[in-house]
Formats: C-alpha cells, sequence, structure tokens
C-alpha cells in the first residue's frame, strides 16, 4: 500500500509530496525501493520499466547520430553540410515551436535523407506533467512537425530524457517509437571544443573493441547512438560551434574505424553487412 500511494501520487502530479516531507521515506524500506525504482525508471537512458525504447542500433557497425533541440536556423544548416561530406544520414529531434518558425529548414533536413522526431512544443521536463499536458506537448509538436512535411514523425524523444508513467503510452497514442540514447556528452555544456572531442572517445574505443577483430567480441551486436544538439531549447539561435569542431574531429576517424552513420529508423533494420 505504500508503493501504491508513491505511485498515485505520481499519478496526480503531486511529486512535492513523493519527494518532500512524505512520512513514507521517513519509515519503511518498501516505499524507498519505490522511490528508488521511480528514479531509476525516469532518468536512466536504458530503463524500460516506463514503456520500450530505443537506446542502441541494431549493429557494431551503426552509428545513430541524433541531434535535439533545432531546428536553428543559425546552425542547422551547417550540420546538414558537414553531414552530406561524409555521407551520413542523421535524426534530428525537433521543439515545436521552433518548427514553427523554420518550417523551410525541416523540410530541407528530410529532403537531405535524415529523419525528423518529436521532441514537444516548448521543451518541458516531461517527468513533472500530469497526463493531459503531456499529450498537450507531444500534438503540438506532431502538428507543427506534419504541417511542415506533410506527415507526421515516427520517433520521440522526451526532453531531458525524463519519463514518468504515461509519458511512452503517450508517445504511442500517436504512433511513436521513444528513442533515447547511449552516450550524451554535454555538448550545450560552455567548454572549450577539446574537452567535448574526449567526451566522445568512448565511441571510437568501442568500435575498436568491436570491429577491429572482425566483430567478432562479446560487444559486436550493437551500436551507439549519440544524442549531440543542433539547436537549444531556451532560444532559436543557440551557438553549436562546439559540436561542429567537434564532428569535423571525428567523423572522418569513425568512418575510418569501419563505423556507418544511420538514422533511427536504419539503426533499428537489416544490421549493416
Amino acid at each position: 500500500m505504500q508503493d501504491a500511494g508513491i505511485l498515485r501520487s505520481f499519478a496526480f502530479g503531486n511529486f512535492g509530496t513523493v519527494f518532500r516531507m512524505n512520512p513514507l521515506f521517513i519509515a519503511g524500506s518498501g516505499a524507498f525501493a519505490a522511490a528508488g525504482a521511480i528514479a531509476y525508471g525516469a532518468v536512466h537512458p536504458r530503463s524500460q520499466l516506463f514503456g520500450r525504447t530505443i537506446y542502441r542500433t541494431d549493429s557494431a557497425r551503426k552509428l545513430a547520430l541524433t541531434f535535439d533541440d533545432g531546428p536553428n536556423a543559425a546552425f542547422t544548416p551547417k550540420v546538414l553540410d558537414l553531414l552530406d561530406r561524409y555521407n551520413a544520414k542523421a535524426t534530428f529531434f525537433l521543439i515545436g515551436r521552433f518548427v514553427r518558425e523554420c518550417p523551410e529548414l525541416v523540410k530541407e533536413t528530410v529532403a537531405r535523407g535524415h529523419e525528423v522526431g518529436n521532441h514537444t512544443e516548448l521543451h518541458p521536463n516531461l517527468l513533472w506533467l500530469n497526463p493531459t499536458k503531456v499529450r498537450v506537448e507531444l500534438r503540438l509538436c506532431h502538428d507543427a512537425i506534419r504541417g511542415a512535411i506533410g506527415s507526421p514523425p515516427k520517433w520521440f524523444r522526451p526532453p531531458f530524457g525524463m519519463r514518468n508513467p504515461w509519458v511512452i503510452p503517450a508517445a504511442r497514442e500517436l504512433g511513436y517509437s521513444t528513442v533515447m540514447w547511449t552516450l550524451i556528452p554535454g555538448d550545450w555544456k560552455e567548454r572549450p571544443a577539446e574537452w567535448l572531442m574526449g567526451r566522445l572517445q568512448p565511441i571510437a574505443d568501442r568500435a575498436k573493441r568491436s570491429l577491429g577483430n572482425g566483430g567478432n567480441s562479446a560487444t559486436a551486436g550493437t551500436g551507439d547512438v549519440l544524442c549531440l544538439h543542433d539547436g537549444g531549447h531556451r532560444e532559436l539561435h543557440s551557438d553549436r560551434s562546439r559540436t561542429l569542431a567537434a564532428l569535423e574531429y571525428w567523423l572522418p576517424r569513425w568512418r575510418d574505424l569501419g563505423l556507418e552513420f544511420v538514422t533511427i529508423g536504419e539503426a533499428v533494420s537489416t544490421p549493416a553487412p
């Protein structure tokens, strides 16, 4: 009953009650266990507690490049040009209000062979929203993307990666699969490009282990989903020069290691040869 009480608090959006001054957290190991499970389900990118997500590719050769918080008229075109240079395909998770500002840029992104996904209308932390507000956020972005390109996307990524028990079901109602990641290096942080380059080293390390011996290692079966940002959720023209510089450095090196740059749709289809 204690665990059920915690879940009821989530259901009605009473998160302050759950995390502050709740006697359930003063006594009762079951309540602590439930809180820990909820926290894991809400935050961890590989958690399947609140519904199935995609967080890796189906082949060690496939690297799924994903970009959040666009479209961004200042930097998305530069990202697209860079991807073209390396015949790289990616998935862009878009904020609805920015889609309405830059519909032609969304069309161009799709025309260049990339995929787009729903990243909500305003980029709120969905953990704190009730089911109705979650659905509104998804629906508004859904309609904006459909209005820009003529069809709805297939993919959804929750802002900050945060989920509660009704986020993934609400996404499924609109026909979405929810996408998380294996690596999120923090490219939004005000750090030098060299710092970001170092944060992307694990992708090369895993590629060397899994592909360097012909793909026979224990990790050969899956690959990375990388979460970067071509925009910023607070403003339309965010500076993403560090992201561009890091990709300029890593794209040719990842390619030389044998990685193939794919969309999420390609990431979960037939494994690359």
